[in-house]
């Protein structure tokens, strides 16, 4: 007797068939429960300095079991282990929170703009054309301006800046399904615009949506390291990836290299996770691939 499947069934059997996925899975497990439960097994706290070892970071600041500096210490004397984990709780937030929103944003309308057509659709696609054209960088450095510096501003300026993920792609779906028989058959039974597009078309579109998703964070925690890299981002006493490459990056002429290999580590290693993750969905959820 052959075994009927469904869509998401189908899916989630070939997601568990690609191996690179599963492998990428389990990288990212492991940088979350080491989000949230590393600091456990922290033996400073982020800002307490080791007066031990200052002056001597260069000499003995590196990686130690014995007292307790896990990952070493940063250029102030700061238990580095610590500064990861925090660093790995900030990039982490920021990335999903600004990436999955982005995309619901995005992809919400996109949807009216491709139902709905006409000066609707202009507008919305000249609010996109203009989001493109401002420079991120400088769009980062005006808001912390006026706004200052912290994780909730990082998070609302990325998504004000990546609002438009997923709308093009969105957009380009329903103005296909919104001319198809089960929309017509909604409209003849009286569903108002907003429940066709709820109930009816966004559900059809589904996977494009997770799949978009699934590249959507990665890119964003990547934004998240660069304008920290570059010393526009997270500000002290929080800290991120890429604030703390930027840290390492600065003194490993030193031979501190310590403090850019451990955060670099982890960020490479949740990137490639991730875009790994993303080509499986990919593979799982295009019709095409079937």
């Amino acid at each position: 007797m052959i075994v009927s499947r469904s869509f998401w069934a189908d899916a989630r059997r070939r997601f568990v068939k690609n191996r690179m996925a599963m492998i990428g899975c389990f990288f990212v497990v492991l940088i979350f429960l080491f989000a949230a439960f590393g600091g456990v097994f922290a033996q400073y706290n982020i800002e307490e300095i080791d007066w031990s070892l200052l002056g001597k970071v260069e000499t003995e600041g590196g990686p130690n079991l014995t007292n307790g500096h896990w990952f070493g210490v940063d250029e102030l004397g700061r238990d580095l282990y610590a500064r990861v984990v925090q660093g790995t709780r900030v990039s982490l937030l920021v990335g999903f929170v600004a990436g999955i929103t982005s995309v619901m944003i995005g992809s919400i309308f996109g949807a009216i703009a491709g139902y709905y057509g006409g000066r609707t659709d202009q507008f919305i696609m000249a609010a996109y054309n203009i989001t493109l054209s401002i420079p991120y960088i400088i769009f980062f450095v005006v808001w912390q301006a006026f706004f200052g510096r912290s994780v909730t501003q990082m998070v609302l300026v990325m998504i004000l800046i990546n609002w438009t993920a997923g709308l093009l792609i969105t957009r380009g779906q329903v103005m296909t399904l919104k001319n198809r028989e089960f929309v017509d058959a909604a409209r003849m039974l009286g569903l108002s615009d907003l429940k066709i597009i709820a109930r009816h078309i966004l559900p059809n579109m589904l996977w494009v949506i997770v799949i978009y998703t699934s590249i959507t964070i990665p890119d964003a925690i990547m934004m998240e390291s660069l304008v920290s890299f570059l010393g526009v981002g997270i500000q002290e006493p929080q800290t991120s990836w890429g604030a703390l490459i930027s840290e390492g990056a600065s003194t490993m002429t030193y031979g501190t290299l310590w403090q850019l290999m451990f955060p670099a580590l982890f960020f490479a290693v949740n990137q490639i996770s991730l875009y790994y993750i993303g080509d499986g969905l990919r593979d799982a959820l295009d019709p095409k691939e079937r």
